[in-house]
């Protein structure tokens, strides 16, 4: 199967592209987490604020932000028990009892991993992996990087001037032996996830940071010691206290290129011991293929996408009222949030919740990039649509938001939930109870034309970042949503008309208010 059409069968036909033979073997499930051993520990603060709405006090960060900073990003927070089936009378079905973070993953499997490269008074600098399972780091390389990682960047960012810089990486087999195939879509939305609570995390403490989806791969992976077959990173993310930092030069000459096998040759090979509980892994040679028709392996390769935002005419709009911007605790909203399935309850939402819902969702998205570089107000990638029904004021259909003029225009009339509900693979979730049904958008092409392969992992990058927004806006509007991938992405293209505009349906998020599930719930800080 070409690659292509693996990309197309992941996107509207999954079960084309895994076997259908295939059980989960869950005795030889791999950790959710990465655990290096026989290496140097450093212990983070556990003493984690409770509240998250000020700004720091130290013009530079120290080692307790940085352990704060990574346990709201990351860390494992909550341990939650809850039982699967409703009690009938007689006794109680299976519990299910897991870790919780703060940032959704498909199946609670978290394929991400988290790797810094720190610059403390209180830490050697150094190459560091975020152990969640500890809460502390793991040293994996000592040294000063700065021009390492400028080069693996294009010289397109002041390393000197950062005082970190994250790795965001995907360890291929974390989710594999569960989804098969289907792991790749989630990879990259996991990564997003992650990326874009990293980034609401980074504002509570006053860091300013830049995400480069372009890089030199193999070098980065040499500089953590990753076997690419197994582990490769998604994102780099420098971290800078200096808000007047200049984050995307763009002189990629043939004087300034860079390879990635002459960058590796400047460090030596590193290989380090690490514990996974799998006792076997199985290939997965799709991923490893498109792993590597998605690597970039020069500087040349790096592009700037970056196109102003333009007014268009609209026909059959609904303008939305004008609403201050949601003001709330992230470290609240991150321990309320959870993901509901048949916990929705019917409740009309108001025009003004959900101006406010979208407002504060697309303020808070946008962020500095490499593929939008300078650009003043960029494009953006990924496109909001909804069903809604219900909502006091505005009229039952399904609607485009335009972030720049704050209004609805309308696809297409009339109560949409039928349509939606039978789109569902699964019935986890009663759409009926449920007033906003949400799609996220992006380009029908993945983005091949301009990135090659590697453009629908950023695209499904920027669609998690899109979507973690959205549940913390959910959240702290008193309401809940869940992310689903189980639906027909034809049937909605279909409803909202997308095909003809070049783009797909990526993500389905039903958000409503709904009642609290049972469980027991325990928080893992001091």
């Amino acid at each position: 199967m070409s690659l292509k059409t693996f990309l197309h069968h992941l996107q509207y036909e999954p079960d084309k592209t895994k076997p259908q033979d295939v059980e989960v073997d869950w005795e030889n499930a791999p950790l959710p987490y990465k655990l290096y051993r026989h290496l140097p520990v450093f212990p983070l603060a556990s003493d984690v604020p409770l509240k998250l709405t000020g700004k720091r006090r130290q013009e530079k960060p120290t080692l307790r932000d940085i352990g704060y900073f990574l346990w709201y990003t990351f860390g494992l927070a909550q341990v939650s028990q809850s039982v699967i089936e409703q009690y009938t009378g007689e006794k109680w079905e299976s519990s299910l009892q897991l870790c919780r973070r703060f940032v959704p993953s498909g199946g609670g499997l978290y394929p991400s991993e988290i790797y810094l490269y720190l610059k403390l008074e209180e830490l050697p600098y150094g190459i560091y992996h975020y152990d969640a399972a500890h809460h502390r780091l793991i040293l994996l390389r000592e040294g000063q990087f700065d021009s390492y990682v400028g080069k693996a960047l294009g010289n397109r960012c002041d390393l000197t001037s950062c005082f970190a810089a994250v790795f965001v990486s995907t360890v291929f087999w974390k989710n594999f032996f569960k989804y098969n195939n289907f792991s790749y879509r989630l990879q990259g939305l996991d990564a997003g996830l992650l990326i874009g609570q990293l980034h609401e995390v980074a504002k509570r403490f006053d860091f300013e940071a830049g995400v480069y989806f372009q890089f030199l791969d193999r070098a980065i992976n040499h500089l953590l010691g990753l076997p690419e077959a197994e582990e490769s990173v998604y994102a780099v993310i420098p971290l800078a206290a200096d808000p007047s930092i200049e984050w995307f030069h763009h002189d990629i000459s043939n004087q300034n290129r860079m390879s990635s096998a002459e960058l590796c040759s400047e460090l030596p090979i590193i290989k380090h011991d690490h514990y996974r509980r799998s006792k076997k892994v199985l290939d997965y040679p799709m991923l490893t293929k498109l792993n590597e028709a998605s690597i970039m392996d020069s500087t040349l390769s790096f592009k700037q996408l970056g196109k102003e935002q333009r007014a268009v005419p609209q026909t059959d709009f609904h303008v939305l009222p004008q609403v201050n911007r949601l003001t709330y605790d992230l470290a609240e909203v991150c321990r309320q949030r959870y993901s509901p399935e048949n916990e929705f309850v019917w409740e009309e939402v108001s025009q003004s919740d959900l101006a406010a819902l979208l407002q504060e969702v697309m303020i808070s998205y946008h962020y500095r990039n490499d593929l939008d570089g300078s650009t003043q107000s960029p494009m953006s990638r990924v496109n909001l649509f909804g069903c809604f029904y219900g909502v006091k004021g505005i009229r039952d259909g399904a609607y485009h938001y335009d972030d720049k003029a704050h209004t609805l225009q309308l696809v297409r009339g009339g109560d949409q939930r039928s349509w939606l509900q039978n789109g569902m693979s699964l019935d986890n979730v009663n759409l009926f109870q449920v007033p906003l049904s949400f799609h996220v958008a992006g380009d029908l092409g993945y983005l091949h034309a301009e990135l090659g392969y590697r453009g629908y992992r950023i695209l499904q990058m920027e669609a998690g970042m899109l979507v973690q927004r959205l549940l913390l806006a959910a959240c702290a509007s008193g309401m809940e949503g869940r992310p689903l991938l189980g639906f027909d992405v034809s049937s909605m293209n279909e409803l909202y008309g997308l095909t003809p505009l070049g783009q797909t349906s990526l993500i389905q998020i039903p958000i409503g208010p709904c009642r609290s599930r049972s469980r027991l719930e325990g928080s893992l800080s001091q």
